[in-house]
């Protein structure tokens, strides 16, 4: 169990921060290892005893209420992949708090974290210097900043913010030998580097604040006072100095703190962020209780957009407002209870950590190191958490409930009222539920690596062509209930038709079908009605069109390129003066849009033509 969970964390981090299907796929597939490992230590050992502390209950009860929510859930397929993520997460912190508890184990865990953090900063770094576009074999549009093996620098501000307080700690305070101290000085170093090359402005707040915890900590207690100063000044000055004789001369640095006709520092970051927020506060108070639905909030947010973001968000750029936009105040309260039980918890364990440090004349300790260095990290994370979704990366979230175990197990060494013995009953049930949830990660597994396939197969052909189409029903065959699949279909043969072959009226019904059949998949997505009409009226059937065009600007009534092609149905029942209205009010959401410009042009001569009192000619005549 020790090294599939190591063997996850390094690999989630070095794979994308395993964002990508394929990669979480094998991280899934590992924790199905662990967890049957689990099963069959709970049932074979013969005096099992359960550590389950209050958080354990917090856990078990954000878990249990998101399976519930998945069944009321609008949109069935990203409700799936959320709650079983949530099922991965919890179950790995109920493995890692009852198994990977010894010192042993937890120092395994800390040096991987460490080693690879230095490992990734540095690579980071070369990026930058090299003015590399890659992360790894793969594009990134992030020349100016650097990612190491994330695809956004901000994610890779997130793994290192959590890991370097965890290195400064043991620096500082662990039971080290003098050659690892050395090398735990440059893994230091090397890790505030690689978060400098980020250019995340959050991450290096939150940073900050996981370095000043652990610092101010130390600095308050006699037997590392001096040592914590030392390293502070060392810290601030070379700080400074690289910063003002190097970073501020790069690339990355000076477009993300430009200033902006002398209004200070450019504050789009901060705008669009704040128009994510909004968003979110308004889907809340839609349904303040349960929320939109789990990972509903991208596929919500097109009603809520704001005229002057155009932009998909993914994510709502802060963990907590995302929470309760998709989980309601239920899942806001569950987890603001947990983290209070858990700040609790450190406060009661405080004093026991400190003891084997107090009682060491050197003040060297291994456990109080990763105490206070785990402690600070996650504290960083939370900081971070108010600006990106770092909580919504595997490899970050699989780090954080990692070290969240690590250190609620920690509170077995104030009071030994948690420990649960396990009869034959419990471990029965114990089992049963692990190996349940082992059974949906494989069909999960098996359903999900089908439908990756094809995608892939999918990407590799012609845009548009039968062959992608062909692909693309294969992986919906794989799994039918991912709308975006069946969406894609239908432009495969809504493309095909719209170059007016023999057979286009087959094609057109065709596509018209796929979208159909996409509409109850995700009844919040406009575009299906949006499709679905302008297939209607390539096929002469204006009437019927009309209600799919009212359905869809419901659903992203500020959405340029939706707004175009509502024109574009003006335009082809003849209607010039609603088409012109419709293309100018496009372009006024979003300027660089061509689909709009070329039709204003063909809507003025037709209106001039309407005026004049001569016959109007159908367009593109």
């Amino acid at each position: 169990m020790l090294f599939l969970i190591l063997g996850m964390l390094v690999f989630a981090p070095l794979a994308f921060g395993a964002v990508e299907p394929w990669a979480y796929l094998i991280v899934e597939g590992m924790a199905a290892g662990v967890f049957i490992l689990w099963a069959a230590k709970l049932w074979l050992s013969p005096k099992t005893k359960i550590l389950w502390p209050p958080l354990a209950w917090v856990v078990l009860a954000f878990t249990v209420y998101a399976v519930a929510r998945y069944f009321a859930a609008d949109i069935e397929y990203v409700a799936r992949l959320e709650v079983l993520q949530v099922l991965f997460l919890a179950f790995i912190f109920f493995v890692v708090m009852n198994t990977l508890r010894g010192q042993e184990e937890t120092e395994w865990v800390s040096y991987t974290l460490i080693g690879l953090a230095t490992l990734i900063a540095c690579y980071a770094v070369g990026q930058l210097v090299s003015h590399s576009d890659r992360v790894w074999n793969v594009y990134s549009d992030n020349a100016a900043r650097a990612g190491g093996t994330y695809i956004s620098p901000n994610h890779l501000a997130g793994f290192l913010e959590m890991i370097l307080p965890l290195a400064l700690a043991f620096l500082l305070v662990g039971k080290v030998k003098a050659v690892s101290r050395v090398l735990l000085g440059y893994a230091v170093v090397a890790m505030m580097a690689g978060l400098a090359v980020t250019f995340s402005r959050a991450g290096w707040v939150a940073a900050a604040a996981g370095i000043f915890l652990v610092l101010g900590v130390l600095l308050g207690h006699r037997n590392h006072r001096l040592r914590a100063m030392i390293l502070l000044a060392v810290m601030l000055a070379g700080g400074g100095m690289f910063v003002s004789h190097y970073l501020s001369k790069t690339a990355g640095f000076t477009h993300r703190m430009q200033v902006k006709n002398g209004d200070g520092p450019s504050n789009y970051d901060w705008t669009s962020r704040l128009m994510m927020w909004d968003a979110a506060e308004r889907m809340w108070l839609d349904h303040p209780w349960w929320g939109v639905g789990p990972a509903h909030y991208d596929y919500r947010f097109r009603e809520y957009r704001p005229a002057d973001l155009q932009a998909r968000p993914d994510r709502c750029h802060n963990d907590y407002l995302n929470l309760l936009a998709d989980w309601g105040v239920v899942g806001g309260v569950i987890v603001l209870a947990g983290m209070g039980i858990f700040v609790v918890g450190l406060f009661k364990t405080w004093p026991h950590v400190r003891r084997e440090e107090n009682d060491v004349g050197s003040g060297q300790s291994n456990r109080f190191a990763f105490f206070l260095g785990a402690t600070g990290g996650l504290a960083a994370l939370a900081v971070h958490s108010t600006m990106d979704f770092n909580l919504h990366i595997p490899a970050n979230a699989l780090v954080g409930v990692t070290l969240l175990g690590l250190l609620a197990s920690n509170l077995r060494f104030a009071t030994e009222q948690y420990w649960v013995r396990a009869g034959v009953p419990l471990k029965a049930g114990l089992a049963g539920v692990v190996l349940a949830v082992v059974a949906l990660f494989a069909v999960q597994e098996w359903r999900q690596s089908r439908e990756v396939y094809w995608q892939a197969r999918a990407e590799r052909e012609g845009n548009f062509s039968p062959e992608r189409a062909t692909a693309l029903e294969k992986a919906f065959n794989a799994e039918p209930k991912n709308f975006q699949t069946a969406y894609d279909i239908g432009e495969c043969y809504r493309t095909e038709g719209l170059e007016g072959g023999r057979n286009y009226q087959q094609l057109t019904q065709k596509a018209k079908d796929w979208y159909v059949r996409a509409m109850p998949l995700n009844p919040h997505d406009g575009y299906n009605y949006l499709r679905t009409g302008m297939c209607l009226d390539w096929l002469g059937e204006h009437a019927a069109s009309e209600k799919y065009y009212s359905e869809a600007e419901l659903r992203d009534p500020n959405g340029y390129y939706l707004v175009a092609n509502l024109g574009w149905h003006y335009v082809q029942i003849g209607d010039y003066a609603a088409a012109r209205q419709l293309f100018i009010r496009s372009l006024s959401l979003f300027g660089n849009n061509p689909t709009a410009k070329n039709y204003l042009y063909i809507c003025e001569p037709k209106l001039i033509e309407k005026a004049s009192g001569r016959p109007v000619l159908p367009a593109f005549y």
